[in-house]
């Protein structure tokens, strides 16, 4: 939760989350998200970085999620799949994802240069695995 204080400072606090994306996997109490730092204070143009941790077997993706005051909705800044990361083309100029969410089960959320206001926001981690399916009828072109 990056909130601004005043013009030269700024709050961020960190919340987990654990996700699933409904494929209805029962985790364990041993399952666990971990974000650090929990609290960070911060001036613009400071550099900050976030840290992830996971230790769900199979789950082998780390998302980043950013929820401003002003938009509640959840914000998908970036992931990392394995170990390549992707940064949604909103967050490419000033943010970067990294780490090896599968076998290292950490991922990193890197913001160099705090802007205020526009950083304002709470951070989220999670964690999950890549669901990958066909579907039949897209993969041949209908004769007619």
């Amino acid at each position: 939760y990056l909130k601004s204080l005043s013009p030269c400072s700024c709050d961020i606090s960190l919340q987990n989350h654990q996700h699933d994306q409904a494929s209805h996997t029962w985790l364990s109490q041993a399952d666990k998200v971990q974000q650090t730092p929990t609290a960070i204070l911060k001036g613009p143009e400071d550099n900050v970085q976030l840290n992830c941790s996971h230790t769900i077997p199979n789950y082998d993706t780390i998302l980043w999620y950013q929820q401003s005051a002003q938009n509640t909705a959840l914000k998908l800044i970036g992931y990392v799949r394995f170990t390549s990361p992707t940064v949604e083309d909103s967050f490419k100029e000033r943010f970067t994802v990294s780490g090896d969410a599968a076998t290292g089960k950490m991922a990193y959320l890197h913001i160099p240069k705090l802007r205020g206001s526009e950083d304002s926001a709470v951070y989220f981690c999670a964690a999950s695995k890549a669901q990958c399916f066909t579907i039949p009828s897209l993969l041949y072109k209908n004769p007619l």
